[in-house]
């Protein structure tokens, strides 16, 4: 299963489940944290892969914004902005997953 497919399941799972426990909302979050180091390292990867394709187009056109056209129907390109994506998702998700879990101390704290 790769990262992307990983990230999805978590989202949903959160889309889903109508009543999210705090200690499976807390494993979430500690698995989409974890994934994030992944989600970095693939687009470095890919930024790297596409700003060669990048660089060459360049070498190969007179002028810079035909050459970014062509770099931009790359399939380089293409992993680049849905590692972009990914990584766009699991922060938004770690950011609701640390809210909902926020308010659950809350409420249990309030509950005393």
């Amino acid at each position: 299963m790769s990262v992307r497919d990983l990230v999805k399941s978590i989202q949903r799972e959160l889309r889903d489940t109508a009543d999210l426990m705090p200690d499976r909302a807390a494993e979430m979050l500690n698995q989409t944290t974890a994934l994030l180091g992944n989600i970095n390292d693939e687009l470095r990867a890919a930024d790297s892969d596409y700003k060669r394709i990048l660089l060459a187009s360049l070498r190969n056109n007179e002028k810079a914004n035909r050459a970014r056209i062509e770099a931009e129907t790359s399939p380089e390109y293409d992993r680049m902005r849905e590692a972009q994506h990914v990584k766009e998702l699991a922060v938004e998700m770690i950011r609701s997953l640390k809210v909902f879990l926020k308010s659950k101390q809350e409420e249990m704290r309030l509950a005393r």
